[in-house]
């Protein structure tokens, strides 16, 4: 059963099996898996994620309206990434035409804030629904637009490095944004969810993209605030970014997180020889890259190099770090899960 092995690696306990997810939006895999075609389906991702053994459902949910329903948001276009180009959008627009504009923005005045019963009973039903149709994993709870997301939705890129110039300007801004995100979180804290995910992706493949300082100063001391609340509440803390954050790692398990769920570029070796026996660890050394243009044996070594890292930190939780896309073949998803599900008891 994936439920209880997925609430044993939450909890730093063991199980037969080192725990597993995955983040897959290849439709040609699903239908392969299942036979279901995800896309007219809906049976076919809840087929998909017991055929593969899923212990946990990586989920985020920012309230009943997105920020884009209640306020300005830029829209930076979208690159092809799912099959049939479902996902490819050329519009681009942003309503910020000067950086004096958002260094006056106020989220909480832009978004608003929904009466604190309603947000709650929101969550709470969504969770209780979805929970009870994905009885085989844990359902998490999760607030995406955390602080830098939520300012990269609000701004795009540009404006937001523009406006990054003033620190000073730019922390009232995102203090604003945490004000919406704090919110949101109360009321998350206020459900039955075990495990929730913090998503803010903070960073690039590169790097930080602001000095370091600013976010010691300004982020992770804002995340401390929120994950009080949550494990005042009995949550589980699993922060998730892409890129590389390796310089903060010892930040934001600092700051209260229980986990950390992370993409190949973030070094699994300092978190795991560091922090192995004592938090949750999402993510591996397999890189959809290798999943996309290499051969068995390049994946069979990455699974391999995981595996032997995964035996030794109790709260291992197996994924592709950066996803499994459209353009994986087939193929080579379907290896890299039978080796996997071959090797991967404890």
């Amino acid at each position: 059963m994936s439920m209880p092995i997925g609430l044993a690696a939450m909890h730093l306990q063991p199980a037969e099996r080192i725990a597993h997810t995955e983040y897959c939006s290849n439709h040609a895999l699903v239908r392969a898996v299942t036979g279901l075609d995800p896309r007219t389906d809906g049976r076919a991702w809840r087929a998909f994620y017991d055929a593969w053994e899923y212990d946990l459902l990586w989920v985020t949910n920012d309230g009943p309206q997105g920020f884009g329903a209640r306020g300005r948001t830029t829209d930076m276009g979208h690159a092809e990434f799912l099959e049939d180009r479902l996902d490819w959008r050329d519009t681009v627009y942003c309503p910020f035409k000067t950086v004096e504009e958002v260094w006056a923005f106020d989220a909480v005045e832009e978004y608003g804030l929904e009466p604190m019963d309603e947000l709650i009973a929101y969550y709470e039903g969504l969770y209780r629904r979805e929970q009870a149709a994905y009885p085989h994993q844990i359902y998490t709870g999760g607030y995406y637009n955390t602080l830098i997301s939520g300012a990269i939705q609000a701004f795009g890129w540009e404006m937001l490095l523009l406006a990054a110039a003033d620190r000073e300007r730019m922390e009232r801004v995102l203090d604003s944004i945490f004000e919406v995100t704090l919110h949101h979180v109360k009321a998350w804290a206020r459900t039955s969810i075990k495990v929730f995910i913090q998503h803010d992706d903070i960073v690039w493949s590169a790097g930080p993209f602001i000095h370091p300082d600013f976010y010691r100063r300004v982020l992770f001391t804002r995340y401390r605030k929120l994950w009080q609340i949550l494990h005042e509440a009995g949550k589980i803390v699993l922060f998730c970014s892409d890129g590389t954050f390796t310089e903060f790692v010892d930040d934001i398990f600092d700051a209260g997180a229980d986990g950390l769920i992370f993409e190949p570029t973030t070094s699994l070796d300092y978190v795991a020889q560091k922090y192995g026996a004592t938090k949750v660890i999402v993510g591996s050394k397999v890189d959809c890259r290798t999943l996309t243009f290499g051969k068995p044996a390049d994946i069979r070594h990455e699974i391999d190099e995981t595996l032997a890292i995964a035996r030794q930190c109790p709260g291992f939780v197996f994924a592709v770090g950066n996803h499994i896309p459209s353009n994986v073949p087939v193929e080579n998803a379907l290896f890299y899960f039978d080796y996997l599900r071959a090797h991967w008891a404890r």
